[in-house]
């Protein structure tokens, strides 16, 4: 009796032991926005092809991500749902135990807004009237594998050649992938800075759905 607990904990530590590195955790935030190549993900987190393979490689091995083939790539993605819910809840509870991860937090958004007061129906409700725009700062092939309900997609890279599209008389909310990325703070930074009423919604799409808000796809 005793081998076969120990069997059956040392199953559940296998995924503990899948999310026992930072930049495995970066590469599963990553996967919350959708498929992608090793070569795409090695370059978004920064790390070498080969590292980042082994790194998928663990995921894979604990069931928290699978492969298929497109042609002649290979496009890895999240087993499921659940996995993302699974990120949202570890690094939700990160946040409420670890004071040294609410301070750096705190350290990545230091503008307010009254903006910031509104719940997350409030701002769907909002951007559906078009009283506030919703702007998806992520790549495109982010925002089109999935994305916020009534958000415009304009990528932070395109962000000051394209200024002159957004309205001036209407507030932005702006988003990327989590309260861990940064694009969504730079926007907001450069969009007040031109006189644009902005504020940084700290959710992504894994947040936004693990609330049970709706999702567009």
């Amino acid at each position: 009796m005793i081998e076969i607990k120990s069997h059956l904990y040392e199953q559940v530590a296998r995924i503990g032991k899948a999310l026992a590195s930072p930049k495995r955790l970066e590469l599963i935030e990553l996967l919350c926005q959708g498929e992608k190549t090793v070569e795409v993900l090695a370059a978004q987190a920064e790390i070498s092809v080969k590292l980042a393979s082994a790194h998928l490689r663990e995921l894979r091995l604990a069931r928290l991500a699978e492969t298929r083939k497109e042609g002649k790539y290979v496009l890895y993605r999240l087993a499921g749902t659940s996995v993302a819910d699974l990120w949202v809840a570890l690094r939700s509870e990160a946040e409420e135990r670890l004071v040294e991860l609410q301070v750096a937090l705190a350290n990545l958004v230091t503008h307010g807004d009254d903006l910031e007061g509104l719940d997350r129906k409030a701002i769907l409700k909002k951007a559906a009237a078009g009283e506030v725009l919703v702007l998806d700062v992520r790549p495109t092939d982010e925002y089109a594998a999935a994305h916020l309900p009534h958000a415009r997609s304009l990528p932070v890279d395109e962000l000051k050649r394209r200024l002159a599209e957004l309205p001036r008389d209407t507030p932005v909310v702006a988003y990327c992938r989590g309260p861990f990325c940064l694009m969504a703070r730079d926007a907001v930074e450069l969009l007040r800075k031109r006189g644009y009423r902005a504020v940084h919604l700290s959710d992504g799409v894994a947040e936004w759905r693990a609330h049970g808000m709706p999702i567009e796809q």
